[in-house]
């Protein structure tokens, strides 16, 4: 049996790498991530207003995209604003280009 070549990533890399991609796995999260890439930051109803879906499955792709790192809130009572976490967006940008130039 032949052995497997030793990975390029570590397994926080790639845990991290499986987070983003899961993030990024739905077209609605797509389409929030775009909204807020264009108005930098906004708040959940300006998504309603936007997005032909209920509040509550808004706020639980809100929740996906905030737990992968890709976008973070500030609350300030009672509503929430996000934004792009450039930060980590640029992280998963390194992540998925050094993934697919390792697939090579």
């Amino acid at each position: 049996m032949k052995e497997l070549a030793s990975q390029p990533f570590s397994r926080i890399d790639i845990e991290r790498l499986a987070r983003f991609a899961k993030a990024l796995s739905h077209p609605t999260r797509i389409q929030i991530l775009q909204l807020l890439n264009n108005q930098s930051c906004c708040y959940t109803g300006d998504l309603v207003d936007v997005l032909p879906i209920a509040q509550s499955t808004i706020s639980q792709h809100l929740k996906e995209l905030k737990e992968a790192g890709l976008i973070q809130g500030e609350i300030s009572p009672p509503k929430t604003r996000y934004c792009i976490n450039r930060e980590n967006w640029k992280l998963a940008q390194e992540a998925f280009n050094d993934m697919f130039d390792s697939l090579k």
